[in-house]
């Protein structure tokens, strides 16, 4: 398995994990750190449904380190759902309200994605 693949796809994983317990366990300071405003108890509801997904897959990512074939799918797995966000959250930079928040989720998302193909390709 190719360490440096392996280690930036650790990377991406552990990250997912971090993502994932603050918007699940502290949503609102996870929001803004985001560069979301304030939002109402659907916005913290979506947030907390996105937090278990990325901590599911994050969780997943971990788990699968020894296993080459398994880490390529649950990685390119996050890479496709991370290009997905990157999309969501440029539709949603349309909107004054979270034009901040989306742009700089594209970005992010996007460089996920990015990073994650790259890792994919690498532990081929």
């Amino acid at each position: 398995m190719d360490p440096l693949g392996r280690q930036v796809a650790l990377t991406l994983g552990g990250g997912r994990v971090a993502l994932g317990v603050g918007a699940l366990f502290a949503t609102e300071p996870t929001l803004k750190a985001l560069l979301f405003g304030e939002t109402d108890g659907v916005g913290r509801a979506l947030a907390k449904l996105a937090g278990g997904r990325d901590l599911a897959l994050g969780l997943l990512t971990l788990a699968a380190r020894d296993d080459r074939a398994a880490l390529r799918t649950v990685v390119l797995a996050a890479a496709v759902l991370d290009a997905a966000d990157a999309i969501s959250l440029g539709l949603a930079a349309r909107d004054g309200d979270t034009r901040l928040a989306g742009l700089a989720g594209t970005l992010s998302g996007g460089g996920a994605a990015l990073a994650g193909a790259w890792a994919w390709r690498r532990l081929s």
